[in-house]
């Protein structure tokens, strides 16, 4: 989730509350010629993924703006910054780096954490919903199409900045964070989310691989067709699927990852790791839920996989933390904060 060279992305020289004007139309429907060619252009291939996922991309994740995913968002900034001696509730202006849909600032400014926001994004799908979506809550956001190594605002213009699952798009992540201390108030802090750590990684790609292996291969019997999504639709996600091995750039060590926001300027760095037990249940399910129709994922199934991954993040938080070394977690966290001049 992050932005394409110069002259796919020209970002709008203001701030605009209904859309980034100048910015490049979504194209929701990449051809087979334009996911050969991104194969070799990693942004091409940004945009191309993200603008094909916009308008699915938070029924496939289960993203919503209620108290559920307010709390997810709460929960991921207090995990990693809540008990630092510098915040002071609500950050004027926030920004989302890679917004995707907004899932991450929108929440995190329904539960109090920011006044304002801005978001940014290589694909203009993304940003165009992130917008809608922060229209419809009643937020005041601004977006641009932009370069996560070029951030289109100007020097110490953010209070916060945040991004989820945005950093392993980036190609040069050690640019990118340096151009958001750029754009951070001096004593600004950054919280980064979502990112995939290098063993986790392993384990959740393998098991993803093998449900969607699994189910669009079991929906074949007769019995089951009915829980099987047209041919058209399952070769179009695997189509746009191919072109993870693309967009999907880095993996982190946590302890380089840490190193790396030093290296571009950061002080008062940490980094924490979640997600186990729950990452080994909630890549299977996220799979099996883009593999088979809507309407199969009924109110009871979608609350059975919600209580499940709630109680395994339980157990990792009480008890695996204690026993398994962090870097088997499949999501990492950083924050750091810009030095005070």
């Amino acid at each position: 989730m992050m932005s394409s060279d110069a002259d796919q992305t020209s970002p709008a020289n203001e701030p605009q509350n209904n859309g980034p004007a100048g910015d490049p139309a979504p194209r929701p429907r990449a051809t087979a010629e334009e996911v050969a060619a991104a194969f070799e252009d990693t942004k091409l291939a940004q945009v191309l993924y993200h603008d094909w996922e916009a308008e699915t991309y938070d029924d496939k994740w289960s993203i919503s703006y209620d108290e559920r995913c307010i709390d997810y968002a709460r929960g991921r900034f207090d995990a990693i910054a809540g008990d630092a001696d510098d915040v002071s509730l609500p950050y004027e202006r926030a920004l989302e780096l890679g917004c995707g849909t907004g899932f991450f600032l929108l929440n995190l400014m329904q539960a109090g954490i920011a006044k304002t926001g801005s978001v940014t994004d290589l694909s203009p799908g993304m940003v165009q919903v992130a917008l809608r979506n922060a229209e419809n809550l009643g937020l005041t956001v601004d977006g641009r199409v932009a370069d996560a190594e070029g951030i289109p605002y100007e020097d110490d213009t953010f209070d916060l900045v945040v991004g989820h699952a945005v950093l392993h798009h980036i190609p040069d992540v050690g640019k990118a964070l340096a151009e958001v201390l750029r754009v951070l108030k001096p004593g600004g802090r950054f919280i980064f989310a979502g990112e995939p750590t290098t063993i986790g990684n392993l384990y959740a790609r393998k098991l993803g691989q093998l449900t969607w292996f699994a189910t669009t291969n079991v929906t074949r019997l007769s019995i089951l067709r009915s829980w099987r999504r047209p041919q058209q639709e399952l070769d179009e996600s695997s189509r746009a699927a191919a072109l993870e091995a693309v967009v999907d750039l880095h993996t982190f060590d946590p302890a380089a990852l840490e190193e790396l926001a030093a290296d571009a300027g950061a002080v008062d760095v940490r980094v924490r790791t979640e997600e186990f037990a729950a990452a080994l249940l909630g890549w299977p399910i996220r799979t099996f839920e883009a593999a088979v129709p809507e309407e199969k994922l009924t109110v009871a199934w979608r609350l059975f996989a919600f209580q499940a991954w709630k109680k395994l993040s339980w157990l990792d938080e009480t008890v695996l933390r204690r026993v398994v070394p962090k870097k088997f977690f499949y999501n990492a966290m950083i924050t750091g904060v810009k030095p005070a001049r």
